[in-house]
């Protein structure tokens, strides 16, 4: 499905509307409150680079352990689980 719907150019264009949707989303957390990324991408572009740029604009934001360890593989601040790793 993916090979048929997205294209190299789309891109720029989806790492601007993360981007966008993260500064938004940032300040109506609540004090303490937490912030969690998420995608269906395998790629770091839309992964960890997002979320190293975020932290980089937002000096009051940290990063958190918020998945186990056994859950795929380290990427940036958070982790990664590709199809077909760890059996599943």
């Amino acid at each position: 499905d993916i090979r048929l719907h997205r294209r190299a150019s789309d891109l720029a264009k989806m790492t601007a509307l993360q981007d966008r949707l993260l500064d938004a989303l940032w300040p109506m957390l609540a004090p303490g409150g937490r912030l969690v990324y998420a995608t269906c991408s395998v790629l770091a572009e839309e992964n960890a680079d997002r979320v190293a740029a975020f932290l980089a604009r937002q000096p009051r934001a940290r990063a958190l352990s918020a998945v186990p360890a056994w859950f795929g593989r380290a990427s940036g601040d958070g982790r990664q689980n590709l199809p077909g790793e760890g059996g599943r």
